[in-house]
Formats: C-alpha cells, sequence, structure tokens
C-alpha cells in the first residue's frame, strides 16, 4: 500500500513533502532511432488515495506530441557546459521515443538558448511555458541560471529539473535538483582529506570563482573544518571572477599561507580558470594536495591530461568504473556523439551534469507514467514515489523536498585520462538541503496551515 501525499510550503520557495516506496523497473535500453524534430526558439486535509490519480477524472484527453523545454547556454562563457547538457537532453529524448514516447506519445524538444545572460533565462522560462507551453523544462547550468528562472517557474506552475551541483539552500515545489549538494560532495570530500586515509591534512586553501555555489560551499566546508578543531588561522578563503586567468598573485599567497606545512587545495573552478590555475601551480613548482569540486572529465580532455594528472576530484559519475548500466550509456553516448554535426561536441566524454540530466528525464519519464498525465501537479506529487537505477549501479530516486540521492566518489586522475577510486560512498547519499551549521543565515520563515494547504493543492 502506497503511504498518503503530503504537499508542503516553504516560502519564500517552497517545497513538497512526499513519502519515498517502491517504483516500477527502469526503462529498458532503448533501441537506436533518429532523433527527434526540435522546436528551436529564436529570440523574439490529506488526499484519500496513496498517490495521485491518473489523469482520467474531470481531466482533458491528452494528445498529440508532449513538448519537453531545454534551457541551457549555446552561446556565451558557459557553452562548452551548456551544449553538452542540450546533447545529452536530445539523446535521452530520442531514446524514449523510440521505446514508443510516453503514454503512448511523442516527446517533442523545444530548444532555447539563454546564451550565458542570467536574466535572460528567466525570459527564456517565460517562453517556454508560457507561449510553447511546455509540460516540463530541464536547464540551467550554474546557480544564477537556476535562481533567474526560479520566480517564473514558480508564478507560471511549471516544472524545471536542475542538473547542476549547487549549493543548496532552496526548496521549492516546482523544482527538482538532480546534483550534488555539499552535504553530498564538499563536506564528505573534506572529511576524506582530514582523514588518515586521504592524507590527515589540517590546512586548507579554499579557491575558486566568485559566485553562489563556491561561496557557498566553502563557507559550510570552513564550519566542518571547525567542527572538527581546526581554527581560522588554518584556513583561507579566495574568489576570482568568471574568466579570470592571472593566478601568479593567488598562488604566491597560497604557497605563503602553505609556508612549507602540509595543505591541501580545495577548489571550484569554472571556464578557463581552471586551466590558468593549474598553469600557475606547476610554474611556481607549488606542489601540495589540489581536490576539485568542479573538475569535469570533458574539460580534462578540453585542456589535455598533464596539468591534472595526481588530483583529485570529488564526483557522483565517473566514466571508467565497469557498471552494466554504465557501459549501456557510455556506448549510447559514444554513436550518438558521431551522428551529430562536426564542432557540435568537443568529445565524447560524459561528466556528472550529464548523467544527472539523463537520470532526471528518465525519473520524469516514470512519473508521468505513474502519473497517467503530464500535468505538472500531478508528476511532481508522484515523482519522489518513483527509483531508477542510476548509470553507476546505484538506485536513484528523489527525497520529500525533490533532492536527488546521489553517489559519490573520490579519485585521482591518472596519465591516461581515466580515474583511480581512492574512496566511494556506501551507496547513495542522502541529500540536506539546509546546512546545519548556519541555521541563522538560512532560517526558514514561519509558515502557516494555510501557506502549507496552498503549496500542497495548487
Amino acid at each position: 500500500m502506497l503511504g498518503k501525499v503530503i504537499w508542503v510550503v516553504l516560502l519564500p520557495v517552497c517545497a513538497s513533502v512526499v513519502g519515498c516506496h517502491e517504483s516500477p523497473a527502469p526503462p529498458p535500453t532503448a533501441p537506436k532511432a533518429a532523433e527527434p524534430a526540435v522546436v528551436v526558439v529564436e529570440d523574439a486535509d490529506e488526499p484519500d488515495e496513496d498517490e495521485p490519480a491518473a489523469a482520467t477524472e474531470n481531466a482533458p484527453l491528452e494528445t498529440g506530441p508532449i513538448k519537453v523545454g531545454i534551457a541551457h547556454s549555446l552561446s556565451g562563457t558557459m557553452a562548452v557546459v551548456g551544449a553538452r547538457l542540450e546533447q545529452m537532453a536530445l539523446m535521452t529524448l530520442a531514446q524514449i521515443n523510440a521505446e514508443g514516447g510516453v503514454l503512448g506519445r511523442p516527446l517533442e524538444p523545444v530548444v532555447v538558448d539563454p546564451a550565458s545572460d542570467w536574466p535572460l533565462f528567466a525570459e527564456k522560462a517565460r517562453e517556454l511555458l508560457a507561449q510553447q507551453e511546455v509540460a516540463v523544462i530541464f536547464g540551467g547550468e550554474t546557480s544564477v541560471s537556476r535562481k533567474s528562472m526560479l520566480p517564473v517557474i514558480e508564478e507560471l506552475g511549471g516544472l524545471l529539473f536542475y542538473p547542476a551541483t549547487f549549493e543548496g539552500q532552496e526548496l521549492s515545489c516546482n523544482v527538482f535538483y538532480t546534483g550534488m549538494t555539499p552535504s553530498q560532495q564538499a563536506i564528505p570530500a573534506l572529511d576524506y582529506l582530514m582523514s588518515r586515509e586521504g592524507g590527515g591534512y589540517r590546512r586548507f586553501v579554499f579557491v575558486g570563482t566568485d559566485y553562489v555555489l563556491p561561496r557557498t560551499t566553502f563557507r559550510l566546508l570552513a564550519e566542518d573544518a571547525r567542527q572538527h578543531g581546526i581554527g581560522t588561522q588554518q584556513t583561507m578563503e579566495m574568489y576570482t571572477p568568471f574568466g579570470h586567468t592571472d593566478y601568479g598573485t593567488i598562488v604566491s599567497e597560497i604557497a605563503k599561507f602553505g609556508n612549507g606545512t602540509k595543505t591541501a587545495i580545495v577548489a571550484s573552478f569554472w571556464g578557463e580558470s581552471l586551466a590558468a590555475f593549474h598553469a600557475e601551480l606547476a610554474r611556481q613548482k607549488l606542489q601540495t594536495r589540489v581536490l576539485h569540486l568542479s573538475l569535469d572529465e570533458y574539460q580534462i580532455q578540453y585542456d589535455t591530461v598533464r596539468p591534472y594528472v595526481g588530483t583529485l576530484s570529488a564526483r557522483s559519475y565517473l566514466s571508467n568504473p565497469a557498471v552494466s548500466e554504465n557501459a549501456r550509456l557510455q556506448q549510447d553516448w559514444r554513436e550518438y556523439v558521431s551522428r551529430v554535426p562536426p564542432g557540435t561536441l568537443q568529445d565524447a566524454r560524459i561528466e556528472d551534469s550529464m548523467e544527472a540530466t539523463y537520470v532526471g528525464i528518465r525519473l520524469w519519464k516514470l512519473a508521468v507514467e505513474r502519473a497517467g498525465s503530464t500535468a505538472p501537479e500531478r508528476v511532481r506529487a508522484t515523482l519522489p514515489l518513483v527509483k531508477l537505477k542510476g548509470p553507476m549501479g546505484v538506485e536513484l530516486g528523489f527525497d520529500k523536498n525533490h533532492f536527488l540521492a546521489r553517489p559519490l566518489f573520490i579519485a585521482s586522475l591518472r596519465s591516461d585520462g581515466s580515474y583511480d577510486v581512492r574512496w566511494r560512498s556506501a551507496g547513495a547519499l542522502p541529500p540536506e538541503p539546509f546546512s546545519r551549521y548556519h541555521p541563522e543565515t538560512y532560517q526558514r520563515p514561519a509558515r502557516t496551515l494555510q501557506e502549507l494547504e496552498r503549496c500542497r493543492t495548487q
């Protein structure tokens, strides 16, 4: 017997609260098929039932293609990330269409390009929901892009799946988060570095690109260090703007801070800053342990492997572990890449956010089929009830707050571009959407029963 569904509002953003239960088996591997046609948009009290009822009574019959929005940067600074997420979404939708679609209906991608312009993400989200009338949006590659879309998604009652690693500290009835939170990535990674197995480090430099994800994450890491008896004089935080490439002074300051003592660097860089930072480490011959929170496998191939050999990366997905589900995804992706126009993608590697995109679309499909409808309010009530076995061989599913349980691998990079896994979690790690360390900063406001009812029933 399935448990009852309860919706809870959290303002200024709200969260759904749903029990987690058994789910259908994951769909079979799809036969290969031509890609679906893509619409490219140019700029211009508790319920009585155990789960949402299928869309049969008092609901119009849903027929024809199901429009699915894809909102990733295909131009600008973040295009190297956004284009890969878009293509993974298109591949997954093509697979589902080859399997017979969803509820017997084909999926029709509607692609927009917010062009790495954070306010433009809000405009594009409104365009997808209000004009194109998509059933769901898969999009965003940075926290600022997600936060730009969030008010529009909530205003119009849409659904957004966000695939990137992010800082947590947010709950919404209308958003499902498939990337890692600090409790699933950064904090276990720091705990590993402090352990005997990880080197027993007691001195840390937190350095990264200056935006909400690194700043929030590093603040949480600093507090985690305090909980382990590491004082403020033993940690340092440093930030640089997007696109920054001159790291001479930064690396000199890190060397001075370390002063010959055993020091580890925890880094979270985006774009060309990553390669520039490592180049400066090599130029100044600063040999210290570096653990990356944002070093994706495609970035290694793009920049060449050599500067990163021996560095650690904390990832939820790795391409080389021999897992049957992962082997199938890798093969599907290689075949897909071979069919896209030359220059569309840098290489055939898959990284965390791409795998999270794939998993999010597959979970949405299961939820739609279980709900018997694409209506956002029905789908979001059903999503926490479904699970699937992910590419890393671990069962994945959303918790009551719309966060996805994720496994964690800490691995060092080999010279051939593959990874040597040093530590792995025992199964999927449950997310903690709000920090245990800063309740005064992220204090959720008091909520009335009317507010809770509004979120549950909207």
